[in-house]
């Protein structure tokens, strides 16, 4: 009888669980308000053309609506957990330039997105995104090879590269670019030692000394990298639908090499690495350190790059995908060498040795991509916001696999392709399963 009634018991308990479960993954349907960010214009643009992407993050399946001409949008029986909220709109050349009275030659996009959003049970908030506009400009990030190649069997971190490609129908030049890899919070666990802002990133107006008659945190980024391609200004050519790629080591990275220290470094499988001895630039760090790396030897025939301020070793990327790009370019007013620098945003007070990080103005950056790790339990805040990366992109497989981030291609016109530029990283950009400089995808 006891064994009787413990089993009722068991059984009364796990129906109960059920049902309650049941009721606790009930979906709900989520209220989305779209605008654009005219500030105070005295024009309009189509609200029906918005398109939203909302994306669960656990199963990876995605779903695309259209909003109605009030701009709002309801999202039906959405299942607890984590969602990626995506919303763009393009306006062609001819409608914006009819709409704004501004002339334009190029379709303009808008984009918003909020990242890794929550819905719960009882969700009943409406999710407001304001869509703003950002720079497509003539050149673009096109491949970043962050990742590295295996650490046993390839090439360690040594073969990285990072790719510019001219989208116009001209000549463009090279010279005194500029490109970062620029700084954010890469841990969960910081709330104690950095001032951060309700987004959870780096609070840079709280840096010792920033100005306070800046937006330190939303009209600037921060580099722990910062280099410029050299030139006298019209010595570098790219003719459109070509690229420049700028290694780490411009060498041929499947066969064997004599290190500086006279030892030889070489890969076990040549198949998981590649060859940049035609690359165009490369980072050479030796003469700036007081213990270069044997690796990084000096290619005569390929030019080294201008480091205004380097991290580490060499022009090493962050491999689990941490830390993003941007691409600057300036005018004759700016000196970029002389723009201010700053320690992170911690609550102790710096030392006098402590890192500073240059100051990069929003409105020079002519292209940014934003980079993510693989794995979404690892993903971090976002570094960039809409207008100069509306979202993300990562290499599915992580560090040291061999992959790159690749963007895609948009059209070719007369045999000159087109990449694909909207400012979103999560719809710009595929991957290469193995890095392949100047390929297309």
């Amino acid at each position: 009888m006891k064994k009787y009634l413990y089993l009722l018991l068991a059984v009364s308990i796990l129906a109960s669980c059920k049902k309650n479960n049941s009721t606790d993954i009930q979906p709900v349907d989520v209220n989305v308000k779209l605008a654009y960010n005219l500030q105070a214009s005295n024009y309009q643009l189509p609200l029906t053309e918005i398109k939203v992407k909302v994306t669960n993050i656990d199963t990876k399946i995605a779903q695309n609506f259209t909003v109605n001409d009030k701009g709002t949008l309801i999202v039906p029986q959405l299942a607890p957990g984590f969602y990626d909220i995506d919303a763009s709109a393009t306006i062609s050349a001819a409608d914006y330039s009819a709409l704004t009275g501004t002339l334009v030659t190029k379709d303009v996009t808008y984009n918003a997105s909020v990242k890794k959003k929550q819905i719960t049970v009882n969700f009943s908030e409406t999710v407001a995104l304001n869509l703003v506009t950002g720079t497509t400009g003539d050149w673009v990030i096109k491949q970043v090879y962050f990742a590295g190649s295996d650490r046993v069997n390839g090439a360690l971190y040594r073969d990285q590269f990072i790719e510019f490609y001219n989208n116009s129908d001209k000549v463009l030049y090279a010279d005194s670019l500029y490109f970062a890899e620029t700084v954010g919070l890469v841990t969960k666990t910081s709330a104690a030692t950095y001032n951060v802002t309700a987004s959870s990133q780096y609070d840079w107006s709280k840096s010792v000394n920033m100005p306070a008659n800046i937006d330190a945190n939303n009209d600037y980024i921060y580099a722990r990298a910062f280099l410029m391609i050299p030139g006298t200004g019209k010595q570098y050519p790219v003719q459109p639908g070509t690229s420049i790629v700028v290694a780490q080591t411009a060498i041929n990275h499947k066969s064997p090499y004599t290190g500086v220290d006279g030892k030889a470094i070489s890969v076990l499988n040549a198949d998981l690495t590649i060859d940049l001895s035609k690359a165009d630039f490369e980072a050479y760090y030796a003469p700036l350190l007081s213990k270069p790396l044997a690796s990084d030897i000096d290619n005569p025939s390929v030019p080294n790059l201008e480091v205004l301020q380097y991290f580490g070793t060499d022009m090493i990327f962050d491999n689990p995908g941490r830390y993003s790009y941007a691409l600057i370019k300036v005018d004759g007013t700016q000196k970029p060498k002389d723009w201010p620098q700053y320690n992170l945003p911690t609550k102790a007070t710096p030392g006098s040795t402590s890192t500073k990080y240059y100051q990069i103005p929003n409105k020079w950056v002519i292209d940014a991509v934003e980079v993510q790790p693989n794995e979404v339990a690892d993903r971090i805040p976002k570094k960039y916001d809409a207008s100069l990366d509306a979202g993300f992109t990562f290499v599915p497989l992580g560090s040291y696999t061999s992959q790159s981030i690749i963007r895609k291609t948009e059209k070719s016109v007369n045999g000159r392709v087109i990449l694909k530029d909207t400012n979103n990283s999560t719809e710009d950009f595929d991957y290469f399963n193995l890095a392949n400089p100047r390929g297309f995808k």
